[in-house]
């Protein structure tokens, strides 16, 4: 009974934490255009801010402590499909931490990336999830 609530503690922390490595970006992509200094720059500057550290950053940790505990007790860390998962979800968490390095950029006003570039950044995420996913429910090998 307890793995079921761990499962639920984790796919609550998964979404979370997606929905924020999709929306940063994008909140990246409307500030890159904004001036130096401006209203408009310094709200982005606030909400990205909270979004990183207050939801992506908590629900990271969580979606890791949950998902490895659940590996360790469902599965005993076998499998090729749950090995190639963990793959898929460090490089999830290295573009996360991406994120933050493109956040303290912004937050020191330098502008060295480009809108196009944010919009790139945006899709990741989901190109991620998406084998993600196919890993956990079909575990094709």
């Amino acid at each position: 009974m307890m793995d079921l609530w761990i499962k639920a503690l984790h796919v609550i922390a998964v979404i979370s934490w997606m929905a924020g490595l999709l929306y940063l970006p994008r909140l990246f992509v409307y500030h890159a255009v904004e001036p130096v200094g401006s209203e408009a720059s310094e709200r982005f500057k606030v909400m990205e801010y909270r979004l990183y550290r207050f939801i992506m950053r908590p629900a990271m940790a969580v979606a890791w402590v949950a998902g490895l505990w659940l590996a360790w007790s469902s599965f005993g860390f076998k499998g090729g499909w749950l090995h190639a998962k963990l793959l898929f979800v460090v490089i999830l968490t290295v573009h996360h931490e991406l994120q933050g390095k493109w956040l303290r950029e912004f937050a020191a006003d330098k502008r060295v990336r480009s809108q196009r570039f944010f919009r790139f950044q945006n899709e990741i995420p989901t190109l991620l999830m998406i084998g993600i996913v196919i890993f956990v429910i079909v575990k094709p090998f």
